[in-house]
């Protein structure tokens, strides 16, 4: 089983490698994980502020977001990645007279299905991570009034954790990175706030 594991892990560095999809999928899974955690922050901030007393609607505005999240990157990302890999290797022919090595189009097909799932998952992974203190209230084992903050913070927490990994991806300051994904969560926050403070009045 070992030995599968590590031939097929062997056949993705090298599917990797020949296609230079490595910052393609990691564009993808910052952006869409970013997209996960705002979308649940925005709910669970927004059910705060309204008084939504029962887990089991945040749960399910938040399972409906990431699902169509998750859905919609999923099919978006494949379609669009398989019609640039299909013109790359249109283009690949045609330099080379119709003899591509057989590795092009092997790298080509996985390619597509991998950032597709890394498009579709992202969100839903952020975004569900968020929602866990709800499904505890849910169960009973944690007050709704905990979960709220529990749920804000793990949004939060998810916000700068990707801060501090596209720090490392741009060889800088990670810290920064992090503090400027909390900011913006801050300003979607204030954001929320103003729009009560406005319906309300």
């Amino acid at each position: 089983m070992s030995k599968l594991f590590e031939s097929f892990f062997r056949k993705v560095s090298v599917y990797l490698k020949v296609t230079k999809a490595t910052g393609i999928a990691r564009r993808y899974f910052v952006m869409n994980g970013f997209d996960g955690a705002m979308t649940v922050f925005g709910i669970v901030l927004g059910s705060f502020i309204a008084g939504v007393s029962k887990p089991g609607i945040i749960i399910l505005a938040s399972l409906g977001a990431c699902l169509a999240m998750g859905l919609s990157g999923f099919f978006g990302a494949y379609m669009a990645e398989k019609a640039e890999r299909e013109r790359h290797l249109k283009e690949m022919e045609k330099a080379t007279h119709n003899n591509v090595d057989p590795i092009q189009y092997e790298a080509s097909r996985f390619i597509e299905i991998y950032v597709a799932l890394i498009d579709g998952l992202s969100p839903a992974l952020t975004g569900i991570i968020s929602i866990i203190p709800f499904i505890f209230a849910s169960a009973g084992w944690m007050l709704i009034e905990n979960a709220y903050m529990l749920s804000l913070a793990l949004s939060m927490t998810s916000l700068f954790l990707l801060g501090i990994y596209l720090g490392k991806i741009a060889r800088e300051n990670g810290w920064l990175y992090g503090v400027a994904m909390l900011t913006v969560g801050a300003f979607t926050a204030l954001i929320i706030f103003l729009i009560q403070l406005l319906s309300s009045a």
